[in-house]
């Protein structure tokens, strides 16, 4: 590399970093009452009036359940959370309804949007990365000097989702199961979900309830993860502990949710042929053919769904559109994963929030490409190649799996992996004739509206990061065209193509080699946010970022 360019690439870097202090500076300067107005109310309605009354019985059961699910979450979030929440509550002041307000949307004291800025006096700054999982002042050194000392299943739990790290009496670290650690909430959530066992007729979902209900007390969740995947049922509900993005230290934690959901059988049906290509999408992922997984575990399921009451995880912040589960690696490897589409969640964030972004990011010509259909099946290929690729690998000559060799970057590698990905299979699809050919132009230009969508959420978010490393590598492919004068982007349909596949592969080959190093440069190199894109991000002040649910459920 010639010095003048060098020199370029440490100024633009520069520049690039300068920006993102003035963009935290800028969301800094918004009142609460504006921070809150990101978030547009929006109705988010079920229709149960083809659902048996034992089932209308069986869905009351499980919204209690979810409430639970908000209680331990709080927790997890931070030890002081619950403290703070109850003093809100007991001010009746305008100034403390409004922190009220926004610490429900965030479920917690800090603002999601705003890199985690606390929106609060006299909490921590920053977000303490350990959440309340492990020790708020134990560093990672002490953490891996102590797993040194530990037996190997003993590491395996440690390293796992479903334990906490405390400090006995002498200050030493252990381990507490989830079991144990949320026992008051996890005792009368079993409860619950065995009278909604008791009251279903559908054989699927009374097992899934009921070994879920004995997986909060044993804190074993591989019998109810099956039985999960082998769930067919008008109500598709998913509880317990999964995700591991509030876990910052490691992505070993996971966090408690709830999504409580009709399934929708016309849109189920329309996807459900997506599943029979995915090892032929597996066999031709352009990375070595030694690091391609031979025969993926049984056919995914895909379920479109229509949601009607969140809770946990799922309640805080940005709106899930869709999810991927479970992520037991020993699950996936023998049963795949079920892809879960909320579709009208999806229908409100395309109406509420992509519509609009496209009319101001976008050059005109291409404005009118840009449509549901493919932020649709895009999310749902995002969701499928989640499964795919690498997982269970070989690093430093022992097995193990992306997740563990990622640690703090897993999410954000593998949430970029999925989106690039979810780009590759869909050509992919095209270009075998399962998917018009009309619909390549509209996927890309619509992926490029909803990358500013997901950049909003900020970087430190495991979305948002990964969606700024995708843009600004396949902008240096030239991919993506700005013009200065108008302040458009465009995609270049010659090179776009290329560019995905490049970076499909490069993403898959460093979790391949579980290469630490090698995902921190990427993210390093990319996942921020340039000039350019903080310029159209400064435009879409007056556009929401996230919907703000209110649940309705219709036919009553």
């Amino acid at each position: 590399m010639n010095s003048f360019v060098k020199s370029c690439l440490i100024l633009w870097c520069a520049l690039s970093c300068l920006i993102q202090l003035n963009a935290q500076e800028s969301t800094s300067a918004l009142t609460l009452d504006q921070k809150i107005k990101r978030f547009a109310p929006t109705e988010i309605a079920g229709n149960i009036s083809k659902l048996p009354m034992s089932d209308m019985k069986t869905l009351k059961k499980l919204f209690e359940a979810t409430k639970l699910m908000d209680s331990i979450y709080l927790r997890q979030v931070w030890s002081g959370n619950i403290a703070l929440l109850h003093t809100l509550q007991a001010e009746h002041t305008p100034d403390a309804t409004e922190k009220l307000h926004y610490f429900i949307i965030n479920m917690g004291p800090w603002s999601k949007l705003d890199h985690d800025e606390p929106f609060i006096e006299r909490v921590p700054n920053p977000k303490p990365p350990a959440a309340n999982y492990y020790p708020e002042e134990m560093t990672k050194d002490e953490f891996d000097a102590w797993m040194k000392t530990l037996p190997e299943s003993e590491q395996q739990k440690a390293t796992g989702f479903f334990y906490t790290v405390r400090r006995d009496a002498g200050g030493k670290l252990l381990l507490k199961p989830y079991n144990e650690e949320y026992k008051e909430f996890l005792e009368p959530a079993a409860k619950l979900l065995r009278e909604a066992a008791d009251l279903t007729d559908n054989a699927s979902l009374k097992s899934f309830l009921a070994k879920r209900a004995d997986a909060f007390l044993s804190n074993d969740y591989y019998e109810s993860d099956v039985a999960w995947m082998d769930l067919d049922s008008p109500i598709e509900p998913t509880i317990g502990p999964y995700e591991v993005y509030m876990d910052e230290l490691f992505n070993y934690k996971a966090a408690f949710e709830a999504f409580i959901t009709l399934r929708n059988d016309e849109e189920t049906n329309k996807l459900e042929k997506f599943s029979g290509y995915l090892q032929e999408i597996e066999n031709n992922l352009p990375i070595e053919s030694k690091y391609r997984n031979p025969k993926l575990g049984a056919l995914s399921p895909i379920r479109v769904v229509d949601e009607v009451f969140v809770g946990g995880e799922s309640r805080a912040g940005v709106q899930t559109a869709a999810f991927n589960l479970p992520n037991d690696e020993r699950v996936t490897r023998e049963k795949g994963s079920k892809r879960v589409m909320l579709k009208n969640v999806q229908e409100a964030k395309f109406q509420k929030v992509l519509a609009p972004i496209a009319a101001v990011a976008l050059d005109p010509s291409q404005q009118k490409l840009v449509s549901f259909e493919p932020f649709f099946t895009h999310i749902l290929a995002h969701e499928l190649m989640h499964g795919l690729g690498p997982h269970t690998i070989i690093a430093h000559g022992k097995q193990s799996t992306v997740r563990q060799e990622m640690k703090d970057l897993s999410s954000a590698l593998e949430e970029a992996k999925a989106d690039i990905s979810g780009l590759f299979a869909l050509q992919f699809l095209i270009d075998k004739g399962v998917l018009d050919k009309s619909f390549e132009e509209r996927m890309y230009t619509t992926f490029l509206a909803s990358i500013f969508r997901s950049v909003r959420f900020g970087t430190k978010d495991a979305h948002g990061k990964g969606v700024a490393l995708q843009f600004n590598y396949l902008f240096d492919e030239g991919a993506y065209s700005y013009d200065e004068a108008s302040g458009h982007f465009s995609v270049n349909f010659t090179k776009v193509k290329d560019a995905v596949r490049k970076l499909t592969g490069e993403i898959m080959t460093i979790q391949a080699e579980g290469s630490y190093d090698k995902a921190k440069a990427l993210l390093g190199t990319y996942a921020i946010v340039r000039p350019p894109m903080q310029k159209v991000l400064d435009k879409l002040i007056d556009v929401p970022v996230d919907i703000e649910p209110h649940f309705l459920l219709t036919g009553e």
